[in-house]
C-alpha cells in the first residue's frame, strides 16, 4: 500500500512540476547581431571564463537551431523571435514594402508618434507577459529604433539611439519621454565616452584566428624580424559619433551599459512575478557587414563583447535574488563570406540595374510606361493601377517577369505572389520563400539569389537575407533557471524560442506563436 503511495506521488509530482516550479524572476533575451553558429566554437580559445563560455559550459547549447525561411533579415527575424511566428504570419517582411493601392512605400516603423511597431501583426512575448501578468515589467534597448520596436512590440519600456547626438531616447508610441535618470545621462554625453579615437586590438596578433585586416592598426613588434602587418585598407570613414559607436564594438559596449542601469532602476526580477528584459546587438551586424566575417575586425568585436557579457552576466545574476534569471543568447542571422574575397569576379547582384531591365522588358512586352514601382530585399513591386489600366491579367504579368528574371546572372528562382498564394510547398527551396510571405506586402515576385550572393550595396562586404546555412543558422543558449548543462544536437525551429520563454514564466504562448515548446527547457 505504501509503495504504491510513493508511486502516486512520484506520478502527481512529475505531472504538476512546470506549474509547482518557481518561474525565473528574470528573463533576458541577448541577440547578437549577425552572429554564425560557428562562430562561438571558432574564437573560443580566446574568450574568459565569464562570458561566451560560462553560458556554453553551464547551460543548454542547441547546435542546429535554424529560421525556416528566406527572408533572414534584422527585423523579419526579431518578429520572429518575438512572437514565435514565420513572418508569413507576423507581418514582417523587410524594412519596407509597397502600398499596392497607392504605390507609396510603406516603412517598418514609421507612423506619427515616431517610431513604433505600427505593422507588427502578431503580438509579441513582451506584450503576451504584460497582459496576462499585468503587474509584470519588460524593458528593451537596442541600438536601433527597428530593432527595439521589433522585440518589444507594442508597449513596454522601449529604448534606442538617437542618430543624431547619441542619446538613449524613445518615441510617444512607447512614452512621453525618457525617464529623468535617462535625461542625466544623456545631459552629460555619456555614451560618447564609450568611444576610441582609433580602432586597437585587444590581443596580440599571433593570437587571432581570422588574417584579413582591413582598419586595425596593430603596434609595430620591436626588436623582431619583420613588420606586424598594417591594415590593407577598406575600412570605413565613421564620419560621426553614431557611426564610430553603432559601426565599433562601442555600440554593443552601450548598449550592454543602458541594460545595467534598466535592471537596476525599473527593479527587474525584483518580486517573484516574471520580469523581461530584451537586448539587441546592432553594432555587431553592423560591424559584421562592413568588414566581414573574416575579418580581425569582426573577431576582436566578440572578444570584446565577450568581457562586456561576463561583466552584464555577473552584474544580473548578483543583482536578482537568488540568482534567479534565466538568460537567452542566440541572433537575427548569420552572414554571407565577403563577396570580394575570391580572386574571380564578386558575386554581387545589381538592384538597381535590375529594376531598370525588368521595367524595360515589361515597356517592350506591354507598352511604355512605370511598371515597376519598386525593388528590396528580394522583392520587386509591380504597378497594379497600370496593370489594370491597361486591361491586362496581373497573375500574367507577374509570371512573365519571374520567368525573365530567371535569366539575370545571380538569380536562383523566382516566385511569383499569384502562385505563392494559390500553392503550397510542403519542402525544399520554394518552401522557405514562402514561409516569408506575406500577401499584403511581399512583391509580386520574390527572386532567391545563389550561394555567396548579395545584394550590391556601399560599404558593405557581407550581407544576410538567404536561405543558406551562413544565414539561417544560429547560435541559441539557455543558462540559468530552467535550462541544465547540455548540447542538444537534434534541429530546432528558431519559432520553439518565445513560446518556451512563454511557458517558464507561466504565461500561455503569444497567440500567433507555431513553434514547438523545448523539452530540454520546459514541461510539455
Amino acid at each position: 500500500m505504501n509503495k504504491k503511495l510513493i508511486l502516486l506521488a512520484i506520478a502527481l509530482f512529475t505531472a504538476t512540476r512546470s506549474f509547482c516550479a518557481e518561474p525565473p524572476r528574470l528573463i533576458v533575451q541577448i541577440v547578437v547581431g549577425s552572429m554564425r553558429a560557428e562562430d562561438l566554437g571558432r574564437y573560443a580559445a580566446n574568450f574568459g571564463e565569464g562570458g561566451f563560455r560560462r553560458l556554453m559550459q553551464g547551460g543548454t547549447v542547441y547546435t542546429d537551431s535554424r529560421y525556416d525561411f528566406q527572408q533572414t533579415t534584422t527585423p523579419v527575424s526579431l518578429a520572429t523571435l518575438s512572437t514565435g511566428a514565420l513572418p508569413s504570419t507576423h507581418g514582417i517582411i523587410g524594412d519596407q514594402w509597397v502600398d499596392y493601392t497607392s504605390n507609396g512605400i510603406v516603412s517598418l516603423t514609421d507612423g506619427r508618434k515616431g517610431p513604433g511597431a505600427y505593422h507588427l501583426i502578431a503580438p509579441t512575448l513582451s506584450e503576451t507577459l504584460r497582459r496576462q501578468r499585468p503587474e509584470s515589467r519588460t524593458a528593451t534597448v537596442a541600438a536601433e529604433a527597428a530593432s527595439a520596436a521589433m522585440l518589444a512590440g507594442r508597449g513596454g519600456e522601449v529604448f534606442w539611439l538617437d542618430p543624431v547626438r547619441c542619446d538613449w531616447t524613445t518615441s510617444l508610441y512607447y512614452a512621453a519621454g525618457v525617464p529623468e535618470w535617462i535625461d542625466r545621462s544623456n545631459d552629460e554625453r555619456y555614451n560618447l565616452s564609450y568611444i576610441a579615437t582609433e580602432w586597437r586590438p585587444l590581443l596580440g596578433r599571433e593570437r587571432y584566428v581570422n588574417t584579413r585586416n582591413l582598419q586595425i592598426v596593430f603596434p609595430e613588434k620591436k626588436g623582431k624580424r619583420g613588420e606586424t602587418p598594417r591594415p590593407e585598407g577598406g575600412g570605413l570613414v565613421l564620419e560621426d559619433d553614431y557611426q564610430r559607436l553603432l559601426w565599433t564594438p562601442a555600440g554593443n559596449t552601450a548598449v550592454l551599459g543602458l541594460a545595467k542601469q534598466l535592471v537596476a532602476q525599473y527593479k527587474l526580477g525584483e518580486d517573484a512575478t516574471p520580469d523581461l528584459l530584451n537586448i539587441c546587438l546592432d553594432a555587431s551586424r553592423r560591424i559584421s557587414e562592413a568588414y566581414g566575417p573574416e575579418s580581425v575586425e569582426v573577431e576582436d568585436m566578440y572578444y570584446r563583447l565577450d568581457r562586456d557579457l561576463e561583466d552584464f552576466l555577473t552584474f544580473l545574476f548578483a543583482q536578482v535574488k537568488n540568482g534567479n534569471v534565466t538568460v537567452v543568447l542566440t541572433s537575427d542571422h548569420g552572414t554571407s563570406p565577403s563577396y570580394d574575397l575570391a580572386l574571380e569576379e564578386p558575386d554581387r547582384f545589381n538592384a538597381r540595374q535590375f529594376e531598370v531591365i525588368v521595367n524595360g522588358f515589361l515597356n517592350v512586352r506591354y507598352g511604355t510606361g512605370n511598371w515597376v514601382v519598386t525593388y528590396g530585399d528580394r522583392g520587386i513591386w509591380l504597378n497594379h493601377n497600370l496593370i489594370y489600366e491597361r486591361g491586362l491579367n496581373l497573375a500574367e504579368v507577374q509570371n512573365e517577369v519571374a520567368i525573365f528574371a530567371m535569366q539575370f546572372r545571380g538569380v536562383s528562382h523566382a516566385i511569383s505572389a499569384t502562385a505563392m498564394r494559390s500553392s503550397y510547398f510542403g519542402s525544399g527551396y520554394a518552401r522557405r520563400m514562402q514561409n516569408s510571405f506575406y500577401p499584403r506586402r511581399s512583391g509580386d515576385v520574390v527572386i532567391n539569389l545563389m550561394p555567396g550572393w548579395i545584394e550590391e550595396r556601399e560599404a558593405c562586404r557581407s550581407m544576410s537575407g538567404s536561405m543558406y546555412g551562413y544565414d539561417t543558422e544560429v547560435p541559441l543558449i539557455f543558462y540559468g533557471t530552467g535550462a541544465g548543462q547540455q548540447h542538444v544536437n537534434r534541429r530546432v525551429e528558431m519559432t520553439s524560442v518565445a513560446p518556451t520563454l512563454a511557458r517558464l514564466a507561466g504565461i500561455t504562448e503569444p497567440a500567433a506563436a507555431e513553434g514547438d515548446l523545448l523539452p530540454e527547457i520546459v514541461d510539455l
